[in-house]
C-alpha cells in the first residue's frame, strides 16, 4: 500500500502503555474541572479528588505517583480558591498513608475498605481545617470541612464500582499478549 506506513504493535503498545499509566491523574483532573462547574454543591471538588486519589494509590501506586498527587492538590486549591498549599498537603498526606497501607488494605472486604476512606475523609477535612486556620490566623467554621468529609464518604462507593471496573479493564489489558 502506497502511503502512510502501518504503526508497529510495539509503538502501538508503548501507546496504550503510557495511556494506561497517565489515566488515573489525567482522569482525576478532568473530574476535578468538571465538579468545580456551576454544581451549587460546595466542597464538590475535594470530595471527587480524595476517592480518585485514595483508590488509585491503594490499587495501582504507579500511576499516581507523589508529582501527580502534588498537581492535583494545587489544581485543587485553585479551583477551590482555597488558600495555596492546604489541598497539596492533605492530598500528599492521605497519598502517602494509602500507600503504606495499601497491601493491608487490598486484601480487605469493601466494607472495611470504605470505612478505612471514611478515617481518610475526616482526617483529610481536619487537616484541611487546620491548615486554614493556621494560615489565614482564623479559625474557620467547622460545617464547611465536615460537609465536605460527609461527602467524600458518601460519594466513595460510587467512585470505587466505576474504578473498580477501570481498573480490571486496565489490568486485562497488561495481561493480554
Amino acid at each position: 500500500m502506497v502511503g502512510r506506513p502501518e504503526p508497529s504493535p510495539g509503538l502501538l503498545r508503548r501507546l496504550d502503555d503510557i495511556a494506561r499509566a497517565a489515566f488515573p491523574a489525567s482522569s482525576t483532573a478532568l473530574l476535578m474541572v468538571l465538579a468545580a462547574g456551576p454544581s451549587g454543591v460546595p466542597g464538590l471538588v475535594p470530595a471527587a479528588a480524595l476517592p480518585c486519589i485514595i483508590f488509585w494509590s491503594v490499587f495501582r501506586p504507579g500511576a499516581m505517583p507523589p508529582p501527580a498527587v502534588f498537581l492535583l492538590g494545587l489544581l485543587q486549591d485553585l479551583l477551590t480558591m482555597a488558600p495555596l498549599g492546604t489541598g497539596v498537603v492533605t492530598l500528599l498526606v492521605a497519598h502517602g498513608l494509602a500507600v503504606a497501607w495499601r497491601r493491608f488494605l487490598v486484601r480487605q472486604s469493601f466494607m472495611f475498605v470504605w470505612l478505612a476512606f471514611c478515617a481518610f475523609s475526616a482526617g483529610t477535612a481536619l487537616l484541611g481545617w487546620l491548615l486554614t486556620a493556621l494560615l489565614a490566623w482564623n479559625l474557620p467554621a467547622p460545617a464547611p470541612a465536615l460537609h465536605q468529609a460527609a461527602l467524600s464518604a458518601g460519594l466513595y462507593p460510587a467512585f470505587a464500582f466505576v474504578l473498580s471496573r477501570i481498573h480490571g479493564v486496565m489490568r486485562r489489558a497488561e495481561d493480554a499478549p
